[in-house]
């Protein structure tokens, strides 16, 4: 019973933020503390330099994981602290989606128990990169999960992060250890490393590198022949790029941005990202959104003022979703992501 009046608690604190911090009525405010930095021109292609930013919703603990379903037209977003997966419908702004995300247990589990990443596949089923529950999950009906993965060679995972599909079916995904209680220290871990894994449809785990001290955020290029990964690691905040090979598997690793030098001076780390048609990538780090081109040329930032989490494409493709710290923002872009 304790856990339980402890999952309700958590559904009425979450209603209550989405119903009131969160309405509608922000939808289309202006963004006070936001701006576009240019860095390069060649950011003008694909970003207007007074392109509004726009503020959806606040009040999260720490939003994350957003991912447009293109059937719908809506967005989700993790909050992970409170367990939940939010929603954001336009004209209807910021509600609650489900409640629990990432831990189905009784009780306080860790100081982010919920969901991080999120993906619609194919079918309009909702993936979930789950910290409490150690494994990456497919949304069944009845808010019920079921198990994609949840371990490699016998071993739990760590917490799993973020992930990206390929056009293949093959999920791609990260496993630090930030949902576990006392993260890398934590006694109940039972992997000695950070691995960025595969999992093909029929359920094989497969480790592609565990070179990664905080393997975070995940993207693949528009061609599949690159794969991106983000390392959230204060002393060394990278962003490494991987040939992928035509087992599916990835090699010769090497550093495509190092953004170590801004961090703590500028709010946040190497997170989540996306990527567009013509290949520049959306990353969130240090400062905001980097637009980083594919041979690693940083174009300009968008600046939140925050610790940014991760972004999406949504709407019609061009519009860029932000999860900042506890703000979901919007910007107008003059591309498309993937899949658009």
């Amino acid at each position: 019973m304790i856990g339980e009046n402890w999952r309700m608690l958590g559904v009425g604190i979450v209603l209550l933020m989405a119903g009131s911090i969160c309405s509608a009525d922000q939808e289309g405010k202006t963004y006070a503390e936001g701006k576009i930095a240019v860095i390069d021109p060649a950011l003008e292609k694909i970003l207007d330099p007074s392109a509004t930013i726009e503020q959806l919703g606040e009040g999260f603990e720490w939003a994350e994981g957003p991912a447009w379903n293109k059937k719908e037209g809506f967005l989700v977003f993790s909050d992970i602290p409170r367990n939940s997966v939010m929603q954001y419908r336009p004209g209807k702004g910021v509600s609650l989606y489900f409640n629990p995300s990432g831990y189905s247990g009784g009780g306080a589990y860790s100081d982010e128990p919920g969901s991080n990443g999120l993906i619609w596949n194919p079918r309009g089923e909702l993936l979930l990169m789950q910290h409490g529950n150690r494994q990456v999950a497919k949304r069944a009906d009845g808010d019920q999960f079921l198990t994609v993965a949840d371990r490699f060679g016998g071993k739990k995972f760590n917490s799993p992060n973020d992930g990206v599909l390929k056009s293949n079916g093959d999920l791609y995904f990260t496993d630090p250890p930030y949902g576990l209680p006392k993260q890398a220290d934590d006694p109940t871990r039972e992997l000695d490393f950070c691995g960025v894994y595969r999992v093909t449809p029929g359920g094989t785990v497969t480790l592609l590198t565990k070179e990664m001290t905080r393997p975070n955020g995940i993207a693949f290029s528009p061609d599949e022949k690159f794969l991106y990964v983000a390392q959230s690691d204060p002393q060394l905040a990278i962003w490494k790029k991987f040939d992928v090979l035509a087992d599916g598997t990835i090699a010769h690793g090497k550093v495509l941005f190092d953004a170590t030098a801004s961090v703590g001076k500028k709010k946040g780390l190497p997170d989540g990202m996306k990527v567009d048609q013509s290949g520049h990538l959306w990353a969130t780090g240090p400062g905001g959104v980097l637009i980083l081109t594919p041979e690693g040329k940083h174009l300009g930032t968008i600046e939140t003022g925050q610790a940014t989490a991760n972004c999406a494409f949504g709407g019609d493709g061009s519009v860029l979703y932000i999860t900042a710290d506890m703000y979901l923002l919007r910007v107008k872009t003059k591309t498309k992501g993937i899949g658009f």
